[in-house]
């Protein structure tokens, strides 16, 4: 039996709403989001495309179960450590999942029907919290805080034009020679002294802000 053959009998892989929605995370992550369409995701999965409506109701359906897939890559927050190590580990995890996923940043909260994996992730956030002793009020200062910093700071290097210490540091070079130094000192400095610095990663700027706002949290869970 040729291989060509065998490939041809090989029983083929039904179709579901799981594997719908994985091959349109795939599709997304390789092409962006505005390039997907449900043409295009059946052909992805081989099928017709009104094939898919028997798993997903419609395209928001769709952006909603992509967005929960994203949310069950997170990893959850364990008070074992104490809350302050939890939230700094599930930032971290948080930027991680969305460099995988960087079409996700627009949608993660803007969804009206959260699927389980997303509910379960903002419901142990809270507990997690709620655990160590934050009244109700401050969790939601905590929660709020920490998810405008990661968000923002997840577009912001979306929108940075290089993705490498070395696209960086040409980018820093190019634009060194086309600033005049005496009409923009600091600028000038800040770009021979520090980025230009061997090492230099601009992603390393997220872990000092987080660090600052864990500990002007702690700073206020201490007071309260």
């Amino acid at each position: 039996m040729t291989s060509r053959t065998a490939r041809a009998r090989a029983p083929r892989i039904p179709l579901s709403r799981e594997r719908v929605l994985h091959a349109a995370v795939t599709f997304a992550d390789e092409n962006g989001l505005e390039a997907l369409s449900m043409r295009k995701l059946g052909e992805a999965v081989g099928v017709e495309a009104m094939s898919l409506y028997t798993h997903v109701a419609n395209k928001d359906d769709l952006l909603d179960g992509m967005i929960d897939m994203v949310f069950s890559e997170i990893d959850l927050p364990s008070g074992e450590d104490g809350w302050k190590t939890a939230m700094r580990q599930r930032a971290i995890s948080v930027r991680r999942v969305l460099s995988r996923h960087r079409w996700a940043i627009g949608l993660m909260e803007s969804r009206t029907s959260p699927g389980p994996a997303t509910l379960r992730h903002h419901d142990a956030v809270i507990g997690c919290l709620r655990d160590a002793g934050f009244s109700i009020e401050l969790a939601a200062h905590a929660y709020s805080v920490l998810d405008s910093y990661i968000y923002g700071f997840a577009l912001q290097e979306r929108g940075l034009p290089f993705n490498t210490p070395a696209e960086s540091s040409a980018l820093a070079h190019a634009m060194l020679a086309r600033l005049p130094a005496d009409d923009y000192p600091h600028l000038a400095e800040f770009t021979l002294r520090h980025v230009l610095q061997a090492g230099y990663d601009y992603g390393n700027e997220y872990g000092f802000g987080l660090d600052l706002i864990l500990d002007g949290l702690e700073g206020a869970y201490k007071a309260a």
